[in-house]
Formats: structure tokens, sequence, C-alpha cells
């Protein structure tokens, strides 16, 4: 069974645009309906882990711009999917 926390990110859905709060919380629900190996399959999201500091943890589009980044926590029953932060991304070449 899957369980999505948004709870660290509660101040952030409160600055960023209505449609990306949107986003997330349908591909809350679909984790938690679903679960999240048939979450990762909706190509739209794209899915994909993430390297260096943030290594373990994965993001997911939710717009052009916008990032959720998260991780997951089992316990005996349930999986917890943590959103660890909400960001913009900067395609900028550095």
């Amino acid at each position: 069974m899957y369980a999505v926390d948004l709870s660290r990110v509660e101040k952030q859905l409160r600055k960023i645009p209505n449609e990306i709060v949107a986003r997330l919380q349908r591909w809350a629900r679909t984790v938690e309906e679903f679960g999240l190996p048939e979450a990762r399959k909706v190509k739209g999201y794209h899915d994909e882990p993430l390297h260096g500091q943030r290594r373990g943890q994965r993001s997911i589009r939710l717009g052009i711009k916008w990032r959720a980044i998260y991780g997951e926590s089992e316990s005996d029953e349930l999986i917890m999917v943590i959103v660890e932060e909400i960001t913009p991304h900067d395609y900028r070449t550095k």
C-alpha cells in the first residue's frame, strides 16, 4: 500500500501556480490508487532518478518549469512517498 506525504511542501504549495498544485495532487492520487511502479510508467511525469547529492531521490515533471523531488520510506505494510521539494527547474547550460 502506498501513501503520499505532502506535509514538507505545504508552504511551497501556497506560492506556486494552482495548475502545478493540481498536477501534483493528480500524481499523488495515481500513486495511492495504483502504486508507484505504475505511476512511473506515465510518460508525462518523466519520473527519473537523481544523481549527486540527491542520489536515492527521484523527480517528476509537473510542467515545463516545475519539478517535484521525492523519496520513499518503507515500513511493514506501507510505502510512504515523501515529497521533499517543489522547485523551478533551471534549463540554462552551466
